[in-house]
């Protein structure tokens, strides 16, 4: 509560986050806040995969079309499976989308904020139509853009692009998980996407690592030294 606080007091009037106990629901306002500014078109981004044992980050940036933005968009996290992948579908016929992953090995070779950063960047600037101004989710935005950009936490439950991103960025991820685990069935993949559940464990434990489990992440930190 202490950080919507101080946000809602550092808000501007045209940030659509006036009320503090108003719930987030994602909108165009902080797109069309830029295009008044005149930066157009503006693309959002995000990631999926930041805390799993195993597996790629992947990250998507999406540029949509004001005139044909897919009814019910939210953060992914608060969308049914079954949605999400119906959502999906409507992104990829209706936006320009691109997106772009950090494997486990190059996780462990710099770190998970490096890894993902860089591939919201390749992803951003990967778009097919070069995009005047980014919306991130998060802290931060990456280095190396052609063009101007805004961080904005919890982003993905307030802007619409942010919240295409996010859930192109999950979908993808949980597709590819799915297809790691019919190469290695003993971890389970299609059913946690890498996240640390116990059934994951008990298969670590059993099998020992695959190539696409992130080694610098614990508890397989301990069997990396």
């Amino acid at each position: 509560m202490c950080e919507l606080r101080r946000m809602t007091r550092s808000t501007s009037p045209d940030s659509p986050m006036l009320f503090e106990d108003a719930p987030l629901v994602p909108t165009f306002e902080l797109e069309l806040i830029a295009r008044r500014a005149g930066h157009w078109p503006v693309a959002g981004a995000d990631e999926a995969g930041r805390g799993p044992l195993a597996g790629p980050v992947v990250a998507a940036a999406v540029i949509l079309d004001p005139e044909r933005i897919p009814q019910g968009l939210n953060d992914s996290k608060q969308l049914t499976a079954a949605r999400r992948e119906e959502l999906f579908v409507e992104i990829l016929a209706t936006a320009t989308v691109s997106i772009a992953s950090s494997s486990a090995g190059r996780i462990d070779t710099t770190d998970i904020r490096k890894a993902s950063l860089d591939a919201m960047r390749r992803a951003i600037c990967g778009l097919a139509v070069p995009a005047s101004y980014v919306l991130t989710d998060g802290l931060d935005v990456p280095a190396g853009l052609a063009c101007p950009g805004k961080a904005v936490v919890k982003g993905d439950a307030r802007s619409f692009s942010i919240a295409a991103a996010s859930i192109v960025a999950k979908v993808t991820r949980d597709r590819m998980m799915a297809r790691a685990g019919i190469v290695f069935p003993a971890y389970g993949f299609a059913a946690h996407a890498g996240y640390g559940t116990p059934q994951h464990r008990a298969g670590i434990e059993e099998h020992g690592p695959c190539p696409l489990h992130r080694m610098s992440f614990r508890p397989l930190r301990k069997e990396a030294v």
